[in-house]
């Protein structure tokens, strides 16, 4: 669907099924759902004819700290994971990466494709709550297994936590606006320095020298690192229901058929906001009823066939095959560069005599307290 549509909706006295649009829409000729592609049209006009409110600058807070919570949590088990080895002395020192981005693709793939199923709103709040639930918990981890098992869960909320950020912002944003998710990348850089700030805070103060005197009682400061993050994202999962309250995205409710919760939503924002919004259920009625073939009764939509409509949608035509193809392949660049830079070749270099300098957590002469 076209979501950089620029037009306001149609004027009194216009045919309700008249969509308007400046932009050029690559996909414009691979459109499977006519009247589906309508009613996108009618939303994003309603959508940027409300413009850019006190709501989307929430979101924009809220979900740039679920973004950031991926990305301490990534950087998270790789700050303490030096201590947690002389404590543990285990006989894989990088399985804690292996748990976190195993957890991540779990967790992409898992809320990424039940957010299509059971709703945006509820993805959206319940997968950050069990990010922060399972970091806490990581923290009381008795061994190292145990402590790859819960950075695995933690990051399996993180994973989908981090798709839905972008999808439901990008859901209630004007076109004008959609720059903004580029911008969401700077939270990315916040939940790091969030997470350094923590490392620094506890663990040289906190933590035994050699493997030879390292104890639980003597090692607390990972832990610390730990706990103190966990309670950081429980927050910011609570903030999530109390500030924004979020409803229901409207491309969302399109899609299912809730023409009238679709007007709700929107002439909410705008009346809260003092905005208009000309947008009537007889415009979206008008377009006709959506189908959503292979699907089953309300009650059956976890069945099978649900999830095969939602994925045979992004290889309904050729150029939108194309264009999936291509943006997965992307990811999956990325998804191998960033484990390799940060991980591998630090080792890679330490294996040909690279010297990495002092790499005790206290200065020469200093006694740990």
């Amino acid at each position: 669907m076209d979501d950089s549509t620029n037009s306001l909706p149609n004027s009194p006295g216009e045919p309700s099924n008249r969509i308007s649009h400046d932009g050029f829409d690559l996909l414009s000729k691979d459109i499977v759902d006519p009247v589906l592609a309508a009613k996108m049209h009618l939303v994003n006009n309603a959508i940027d004819e409300i413009g850019f409110t006190p709501y989307h600058a929430r979101l924009f807070c809220l979900n740039g700290f679920g973004y950031a919570v991926d990305s301490l949590i990534t950087l998270l088990q790789s700050i303490i994971s030096g201590q947690a080895i002389l404590e543990f002395q285990p006989s894989y020192s990088t399985g804690l990466t292996i748990a976190a981005y195993v957890g991540m693709l779990t967790g992409a793939l898992f809320w990424g494709l039940s957010a299509d199923i059971i709703g945006r709103r509820f993805a959206f709040n319940v997968s950050l709550f069990i990010s922060s639930i399972f970091t806490i918990i990581a923290g009381a981890s008795p061994n190292w297994v145990v402590l790859g098992l819960f950075v695995c869960l933690s990051a399996f909320g993180a994973g989908g936590n981090l798709v839905l950020d972008t999808a439901v912002f990008l859901e209630y944003l004007p076109s004008r606006h959609q720059w903004l998710i580029t911008l969401m990348a700077a939270w990315w850089g916040l939940g790091q320095l969030i997470a350094g700030l923590f490392a620094w805070a506890f663990i040289p103060n906190y933590s035994c020298a050699d493997a030879a005197s390292c104890t639980r009682e003597n090692n607390q400061g990972w832990r610390y690192v730990w706990y103190t993050s966990g309670a950081f994202v429980f927050v910011l999962s609570i903030l999530r229901v109390t500030v924004i309250r979020l409803q229901e995205t409207p491309k969302y409710l399109v899609t299912e058929g809730n023409d009238d919760r679709v007007v709700c939503v929107l002439r909410g924002i705008a009346e809260k906001h003092h905005r208009p919004c000309t947008l009537t259920l007889n415009q979206l009625q008008d377009l006709g009823t959506t189908v959503r073939p292979n699907c089953g009764p309300k009650n059956k939509r976890l069945a099978l066939s649900e999830l095969n409509f939602h994925l045979h949608g992004l290889y309904s035509t050729r150029r939108i095959g194309i264009s999936t193809t291509l943006i997965w392949f992307s990811w999956l660049l990325i998804g191998l560069a960033y484990p390799l830079y940060n991980v591998f070749l630090p080792i890679y270099l330490k294996s040909r005599g690279a010297s990495f300098g002092q790499t005790s957590l206290i200065s020469p002469g200093e006694t740990m307290p």
